[in-house]
Order: C-alpha cells, then structure tokens, then sequence
C-alpha cells in the first residue's frame, strides 16, 4: 500500500462528519501506525467550505494511541499539531477516526500550548462522553506531552524531513 493515494475523514464523537483531507500518500505502514504525506491538499470542512493546505506535511495516524501527529514543515522550521483522537480505523473509503477537540501546538523550538480546552468542554457535556472515555483522553494528553518534552518519534524534525524527502522523490511536484 505505500505510495497509495487515500481520503482522511475526521468525525466528531456524535457521527457527524468534522473534514475530510481529499488525499494523502501512504509512505509507510506498520502494525502499529500510517505515515502520510501531502502538500497542497483539499481539506473540506463540514459546513461545505473548503481550503487547500499551504504547507507540506507529514502525518502519524495510530491504531492503538488516541492522537495523531501532523509535521508541518514551514519555512520557519518543522511545527506540529497534535490532535487528542481516536485511533484511526481504516476501510475502502478512507482512513477515518474521531476528534475530540483538544489539540496541542508545537513550535520549532518543542514549546508547546494545549488549545481547545473549552471547545471540547462543551463537547464532552453536549455528546455526553463516557466517564471512561473522558479518562483516556486526558491521560492521552499526558502521554502526548511527555512524547514532546522528550522528542520521541514523532517529534524528530530530522525524522519528519526523512519522510517528506522519501515522499518529494515519488511526488516532486507536490
């Protein structure tokens, strides 16, 4: 399945369709995870609207952690935007998972700040999150922010340039 175009589809808790990243290319795929890249890419929100990704970027979907990781590489440096998620599913339409509002903003330098606190606040008593489910997000927090603290994969801007070079000599265009 490497170099295989594929839809990103995020949902929100109740079902209902959150975006859909029109393509990205499969780079790598273990047990545990999918490496994706794109540049330039259809992302359509799901009032209708639509907005093409700037920069290229190269993202970690999990089957087992309740995040994903994208690297975004900017002229300034690699950023990255973490979203607390359900570990991805997989099927003949698109690789899909659920968002659940918290995510976390990493800058070049690996300072980062949580957002959406409020956002899934109200989501988490509108859609009536699962006490358990409420628990396993904000320990997925942790476990993301102790990943960033510590650089693990994939917090490596040397790993994240690996991957987009890989993916510009399949796509150089791109």
């Amino acid at each position: 399945m490497i170099g295989e175009t594929i839809q990103i589809q995020s949902y929100k808790h109740d079902e209902s369709l959150h975006r859909i990243w029109a393509k990205a290319t499969v780079i790598e795929e273990t047990d545990d995870y999918i490496i994706v890249a794109n540049h330039r890419t259809k992302v359509i929100e799901s009032n209708g609207r639509f907005w093409h990704t700037r920069e290229p970027s190269i993202s970690w979907f999990f089957k087992k952690r309740w995040f994903n990781v994208i690297g975004i590489i900017k002229r300034t440096g690699i950023h990255y935007y973490c979203n607390i998620a359900s570990p991805y599913v997989r099927d003949d339409e698109a690789l899909k998972y659920i968002d659940y509002d918290l995510d976390v903003k990493v800058v070049d330098d690996y300072s980062f700040t949580t957002l959406d606190r409020n956002e899934y606040n109200r989501h988490k008593e509108r859609m009536d999150y699962p006490k358990d489910l409420k628990k396993i997000l904000e320990q997925e927090l942790n476990t993301l922010k102790q990943m960033i603290e510590q650089r693990e994969t994939p917090f490596s801007h040397q790993v994240v340039m690996e991957y987009y070079h890989h993916f510009q000599k399949d796509h150089p265009y791109e």
